[in-house]
């Protein structure tokens, strides 16, 4: 009996809380059309049947409205269609909310792998400012090296990429020294309050410094060709030559002509047109998709957080577990600040202003500031003077690459001929690179030649020392000799 009395209970309490609902619905509607679509308001005024908007749209909803009025045939004869059809949608959204909610995975859907925060374990170097800025090195040694190489990384990368893969007995055969750093911001360097592309060659300039290299060859690859376009630019004298890797430009670089920019955006997914454009002029909305991805402490593949579109060759390597591998800790690194303005900031230099043109880097005679002057250095100087990069440039181009698109590197060797491109017939954005024992041999050979090994270090050995030593053997040899 209790327990009939319990459930009458339980109903009554139902009905009354669905009555309560209801009513409240209805004060709800009552205070939005007072408030809102009364005569007076601002919405009806300006949006009404009778506004100027309202008189524009009235034809075009006309036809609209008549064209679905067939779906009015469903409903009671007794219901307003406008009032059914508005308590359908929402009814209709609800219900869509709630599946996403109470959305389960697949059992047999492997788990997502968390983020894993490694103890620090760069090598790292104070620049003049204080901050602290983290590289790795590999090859040779700094006294051995015939050549050095430092290599900014790629956007959502460290220091730890430099050369995916490339093997120490390589570089040592080459007698290659590899520096790669992370950006400001990224893995264990620290991040800079006003960075821009002439910080960022300064920064790397700083590390040569730091590290006892003179003379340098920059290595970019993909965005963090941004940064080797800067070193370029910036710290000409510091550099040997430049070997760049799908290098990324300003896609609204104002001197891509249209066939350029329409070859290249059509390339691309609509979702990293839109992050492009966020990027380009609402940076800090971007914050709301990294969160949600890369930064959101569990790891996930490369083409979905950044919207890329990928050829076969590429979906190919990105199956491969020893890739796997490498990328997860890699982004590990990359993200373990969990701070999402460097990143945000990293997606902003690629589609604004640089300070810069590529146009810039072209080799080409300097303009005479006046004539009388022009004219005093000729008089002494038998040599005329040049701008832009002296040193040789690189470019290695995958033609199916549709992350960077051939058409930057034709709009790059349309505006610096001089640039020697290596088209890659097969070859997408990441294969050619990544883990390619025999292509990093003939990139290493394109650039410098057959392999020499390390330098030799000179044993400077004292003539009369020598000698002293070699008598003194021999008169213990002579010893053990009258002994035995």
């Amino acid at each position: 009996m209790e327990w009939v009395k319990m459930k009458e209970c339980a109903r009554e309490f139902m009905v009354g809380v669905a009555e309560m609902t209801v009513e409240f619905g209805k004060g709800c509607r009552d205070i939005v059309k007072q408030s809102l679509v009364n005569e007076d308001s601002f919405i009806v005024k300006n949006l009404g049947r009778d506004s100027y908007i309202g008189k524009r749209l009235r034809g075009p909803c006309a036809k609209l409205f008549a064209k679905l009025s067939f779906f009015n045939e469903y409903l009671p004869e007794d219901k307003d269609p406008l009032h059914a059809w508005s308590v359908i949608f929402f009814v209709f959204l609800l219900a869509f909310l709630a599946l996403y909610v109470n959305f389960e995975r697949d059992p047999d859907a492997p788990p997502v792998k968390q983020v894993f925060l490694h103890p620090p374990s760069a090598s790292r170097v104070v620049l003049p400012d204080g901050r602290y800025m983290a590289y790795k090195e590999q090859g040779v040694s700094s006294h051995r090296a015939r050549f050095s190489i430092i290599a900014p990384h790629s956007f959502l990368s460290s220091r730890l990429a430099g050369i995916p893969g490339v093997k120490d007995s390589l570089l040592e055969e080459f007698g290659i020294r590899l520096l790669t750093y992370d950006i400001p911001g990224f893995g264990e360097s620290d991040p800079h309050p006003k960075r821009n592309l002439e910080s960022s060659a300064t920064d790397m300039a700083f590390l040569a410094d730091a590290l006892g290299v003179n003379k340098f060859w920059v290595v970019g690859y993909s965005s963090g060709s941004m940064h080797a376009w800067a070193a370029l630019r910036y710290i000409p004298d510091r550099l040997a030559g430049a070997a760049m890797f799908a290098p990324m430009v300003n896609p609204y670089d104002p001197t891509v002509t249209k066939e350029e920019r329409r070859r290249t955006w059509n390339k691309w997914t609509r979702r990293r047109k839109f992050l492009y454009f966020l990027a380009r002029r609402f940076p800090r909305f971007l914050a709301f998709f990294y969160q949600r991805s890369f930064l959101s402490g569990k790891h996930g593949q490369i083409d979905k957080w950044l919207s890329l579109s990928l050829g076969s060759r590429d979906k190919a390597l990105m199956e491969d577990p020893i890739y796997e591998e490498f990328w997860q800790r890699d982004v590990e690194e990359s993200t373990r600040q969990r701070d999402v303005k460097p990143f945000v900031e990293e997606a902003a230099l690629q589609v604004t202003n640089w300070g810069f043109s590529l146009s810039d880097l072209k080799l080409q005679k300097r303009k005479p500031t006046s004539e009388l002057l022009s004219w005093l250095k000729s008089m002494f100087t038998e040599t005329e003077e040049y701008t832009g990069f002296l040193g040789p440039i690189h470019i290695w181009q995958g033609m199916d690459d549709k992350v960077v698109p051939p058409s930057m590197t034709d709009f790059v060797h349309r505006v610096l001929p001089g640039a020697a491109v290596h088209k890659l017939p097969y070859e997408g954005h990441f294969t050619y690179i990544y883990f390619c024992h025999e292509c990093h041999r003939q990139i290493f050979t394109t650039l410098f030649g057959t392999p020499q090994g390390p330098l030799s270090i000179p044993v400077n050995v004292n003539q009369a020392t020598l000698e002293a030593n070699i008598e003194q053997q021999e008169g213990v040899n002579d010893d053990d000799y009258a002994t035995n």
